[in-house]
């Protein structure tokens, strides 16, 4: 019987030997985390990010390109596995500190925020009999430290605006800002190389590639969509997909550095959620796209036999 609350997926044909390898390079097994909640954490992920029915392949390439040991370290602090905790704590501990003093400025309020998120990550509160801790709705979709950073990014402003609840309008008053203009909110912080960086590598993709990217992570179109518009086989799809991520990344990185950023810090700073950028990917990808701008292999090589 699956566990409450849990969403079930069919079988998944020909990833028995793929879940076995992820399994075993995730260090699972150290952090309490049992072959079979392992499948579901992975289960639960798919339904999340790929449409219904979606091919083995697809399933593949997603499962492939998650942070696994990641995944199962979080996932394993969420249930409670001491070692996963302590291991935790010996990886983050000072990078959180790290992270809340970049986000306030002021290293009294960087502490009380960083000390304020252990309690939700470690998961101290129960719902219906169950541990409810941050660290559950980690994915690996990327890198734990900058999921953690988007966490606490997002604590500084929820806490910004608890605060600006409680001063009342009388106070306001009292001290003339009344019909001041708005205060913006505290955002995550972004360096503005990096969304430079961005939008070149994403400018220098052909509209076959921006197509590509378009279709498949924004418009949530199957391998096999986007292989019948173009004309090709999904797994040729699944490649340049895999192709495009490590492409994107490399010239990311070759952008920082000649914006003067180390390699280490250049990684340190593509670890940003994506929604956090001010560039507007979605308006870059779907730049010059379009399904009938690219004629199919066929087409293409009948008309060299002409």
């Amino acid at each position: 019987m699956p566990e409450r609350g849990v969403q079930t997926v069919v079988e998944w044909p020909g990833l028995a030997g793929l879940l076995n390898d992820l399994y075993a390079k995730s260090k699972a097994a150290d952090f309490g985390v049992s072959p079979e909640t392992f499948q579901r954490i992975l289960q639960e992920i798919t339904v999340k990010y790929l449409p219904a029915g979606a091919a083995s392949n697809q399933v593949r390439v997603l499962c492939e390109s998650l942070r696994i040991e990641e995944l199962a370290l979080a996932r394993g602090c969420a249930a409670g596995n001491e070692h996963a905790w302590d291991t935790f704590l010996a990886r983050y501990r000072v990078k959180l500190y790290d992270i809340a003093g970049y986000i306030t400025k002021e290293s009294a309020a960087a502490r009380e925020l960083a000390d304020s998120i252990y309690g939700d990550l470690y998961g101290t509160t129960t719902r219906d009999g169950e541990r409810v801790s941050k660290l559950a709705s980690y994915t690996g979709r990327g890198s734990l430290e900058g999921w953690l950073r988007t966490v606490m990014a997002q604590e500084f402003v929820n806490r910004y605006r608890r605060q600006r609840r409680l001063v009342s309008l009388d106070e306001e008053s009292e001290e003339g800002t009344q019909f001041a203009a708005a205060t913006s909110e505290p955002q995550a912080l972004v360096d503005s190389r990096l969304e430079a960086a961005t939008d070149d590598a994403l400018a220098e993709l052909s509209p076959e590639d921006r197509f590509v990217l378009a279709s498949y992570f924004l418009d949530s179109r199957t391998l096999a969509e986007i292989a019948r518009t173009l004309g090709v086989h999904e797994s040729t799809i699944s490649r340049k997909l895999d192709k495009l991520a490590k492409l994107l990344r490399k010239r990311i990185l070759t952008g920082l550095t000649r914006c003067g950023m180390s390699r280490r810090q250049a990684e340190e700073a593509m670890e940003v959620d994506v929604r956090d950028l001010g560039l507007n990917v979605r308006s870059r990808l779907l730049q010059e796209r379009g399904p009938t701008t690219f004629p199919s292999k066929k087409a293409e090589a009948g008309a060299g036999e002409g």
